[in-house]
């Protein structure tokens, strides 16, 4: 499927505890040279960036320094052409700016309409940062609009989101399960109840699936 794992993308063999340490050495990196490494053909590069994207939105000492960050993520998705990359990012700098500035969690839907599939994995995995806030709303309605999307990546992004929801308010995952379980993917739906007791996760799996293959005429 285009925009598979690591679908052409190319490596130089580097472990992420290298990355790291390259991050910490280069932690007062410019947010120019983050953007151009974010351009570059290597994917450990474009890790790199990545990391030090979240470095720079700590250290940030000013909301506009903070903001210049999330700016450079939201125009960087396409570049973030693979689910780490998108992971390393999302929950630390869209997520934690969406906790203190509710006015632009839109930016979340907008996200999630795109054509691009790293884009709405962005939006799904951003909305971590929300949930540990202990704000889900958004992460629902998030999984809700993209119950029908095309790609496993999302499809995955969602299911671990929402697990994440059951860990903080369970009563509004089970909610939101009965109103959509037919309608997500397995497995969405699978990781999304990882840890309810055997009972329910059988009484949650064998809901009738919008998405099961329907059988061949004969």
């Amino acid at each position: 499927m285009p925009g598979g794992y690591a679908e052409g993308d190319r490596f130089l063999g580097v472990s992420v505890p290298e990355a790291r340490q390259v991050v910490r050495r280069h932690r007062d990196a410019t947010l120019g040279t983050v953007e151009a490494l974010l351009d570059d053909p290597w994917h450990e590069v474009r890790l790199v960036a990545a990391l030090l994207l979240v470095e720079r939105y700590r250290r940030a000492r000013s909301d506009d320094e903070r903001r210049t960050a999330v700016d450079l993520l939201v125009r960087s998705g396409p570049r973030l052409d693979n689910w780490d990359l998108v992971d390393s990012v999302a929950p630390y700098v869209l997520g934690a700016w969406l906790v203190d500035h509710p006015q632009d969690r839109p930016v979340l839907q907008r996200l999630a309409a795109s054509a691009v599939v790293w884009e709405r994995r962005l939006a799904v995995v951003g909305s971590f940062g929300l949930i540990r806030a202990g704000v889900v709303t958004d992460t629902l309605q998030l999984c809700a609009l993209l119950a029908d999307d095309p790609h496993e990546l999302v499809h995955k992004a969602c299911g671990w989101m929402m697990r994440e929801v059951g860990g903080r308010d369970r009563a509004r995952l089970d909610a939101f399960l009965e109103e959509h379980a037919h309608r997500l993917p397995r497995v969405t739906l699978r990781t999304a109840v990882e840890k309810h007791d055997p009972e329910q996760r059988r009484r949650w799996l064998a809901v009738p699936s919008s998405h099961s293959p329907r059988p061949r005429p004969r």
